[in-house]
């Protein structure tokens, strides 16, 4: 009883130094921005997302072996190919399930609210938009194929690319189910190692605080924000509307399958959900959502085969983006969408949107593609950059709330049947 009151001791003053870190870091952001002039300012951002850095790039430094350890172990376990096609079976239609859903929901939003009719951003310097637009030359099936499938476990685990390290995973840990015996050395040894890197989840966790303080300060320090949401004040509140409405629809379904234990759940997941929001970096929390999740009873087999596919396959409050957005663009530019056309463009971004984790900014490269297909002007990107980091925490929350659910009802159906 003691060590799991120490336990819930701990998560909760993680997250109040979490809270405490982004409400300072948001303080001294604003008042470098206002005291300091822009050049100053800049170099401040600079300096101080170092932090952000350091902590992300910590977190990082530990995703590769956790995944790879993690999931060969799980599906040992798991024992026959049939135990994992179930199962997979299972994550595959909750996760296209809920991608459809957060689609049409970003869809009904735009064309209900409409944020980009009338709109006129005529300042707004297209040339903003070039790292994003030259990230979707060659954006087509070959290339969506070669991101999928590794070429080398080592380019992979280097470049922690999760679904890669996931695909040479599965086969692995398939290969040693099938072994036998003859096998449990390794894994064993594999077991091991990820009970090592699970104990230094809560080493580079020390330093959660620090990392979202910097992350709130560099923004907040070059962004006027208060002018900002002013400009953006349809679009941001209409975002906000859309996002709340998945919430909601996530928390019911939730509730519908897990009853009395969605309230711990959500205990359980609060330092994650705003880790991710600080750092807008739903990997960020991976080790420690892993963590958490077998300390609300899911099996670690579960956890450590559901959520590195929730995180290619699940990015939620993403894909509600994604639909949003597109025709925001659209709308300020006045291409005439459709119905038919805006539900093939949900289609066609329900495939092109997975196995993109980790790609740098993927959701705006995503759209970026899509308008491209639709003959809606790529530059238009340009229109929803400087909010998109405000968006991104968000979206970023939302995913790991999204892959936190689809994991725990996994998890039951599996402790069910």
């Amino acid at each position: 009883m003691e060590v799991t009151t120490e336990k819930k001791s701990l998560l909760s003053n993680l997250t109040v130094q979490i809270v405490i870190a982004m409400c300072c870091g948001a303080f001294l952001g604003i008042y470098i921005h206002n005291t300091l002039g822009e050049e100053d300012a800049q170099s401040f951002s600079d300096k101080i997302k170092m932090l952000a850095t350091v902590f992300i790039r910590l977190v990082q430094m530990i995703i590769s072996p956790l995944v790879f350890t993690t999931l060969v172990v799980g599906i040992a376990k798991l024992g026959d190919i049939k135990a994992v096609g179930r199962i997979g079976g299972k994550a595959l239609g909750w996760f296209f399930s809920a991608s459809f859903v957060s689609l049409l929901i970003g869809l009904f939003w735009v064309n209900t609210l409409q944020p980009g009719v009338g709109l006129k951003l005529g300042s707004v310097d297209v040339s903003t938009a070039t790292e994003v637009t030259e990230k979707t030359q060659g954006f087509s099936a070959q290339n969506f194929v070669e991101h999928i499938i590794p070429k080398s476990i080592v380019e992979a685990m280097a470049g922690n690319e999760i679904l890669q390290i996931v695909i040479f995973s599965i086969f692995f840990g398939l290969a040693a189910a099938s072994i036998g015996g003859n096998a449990k050395p390794v894994i064993n040894a594999l077991d091991k190692t990820s009970h090592i890197i699970l104990k230094m989840v809560n080493y580079v966790m020390k330093f959660a605080p620090i990392g979202v303080f910097g992350a709130i300060a560099g923004v907040f320090a070059i962004k006027n924000v208060n002018d900002l949401l002013v400009t953006y004040a349809k679009f941001f509140s209409s975002f906000l509307v859309g996002i709340g409405s998945l919430w909601l629809f996530l928390l019911v379904i939730g509730y519908l399958f897990l009853k009395g234990q969605m309230t711990t759940l959500l205990k359980r997941i609060v330092s994650p959900l705003v880790i991710a929001f600080g750092t807008t970096s739903s990997e960020a929390v991976f080790p420690k959502l892993t963590e958490e999740l077998e300390r609300f009873g899911v099996k670690d087999k579960i956890v450590s085969f559901m959520l590195p596919l929730g995180y290619s396959f699940n990015l939620d409050g993403s894909m509600m983006y994604m639909t949003f957005a597109s025709i925001f663009i659209a709308q300020v530019y006045n291409v005439p969408l459709t119905i038919e056309t805006q539900m093939v463009m949900l289609f066609v971004l329900m495939l092109t949107s997975k196995g993109i984790a980790g790609v740098p900014r993927a959701s705006l490269v995503v759209v970026a593609a899509t308008c491209g297909m639709f003959k809606i002007p790529v530059e238009g990107i340009a229109l929803i950059l400087p909010i998109d980091h405000f968006c991104d925490m968000f979206r970023s929350a939302t995913n790991v709330l999204g892959n936190a659910l689809a994991t725990s009802v996994v998890g039951k159906w599996e402790k069910d049947s």
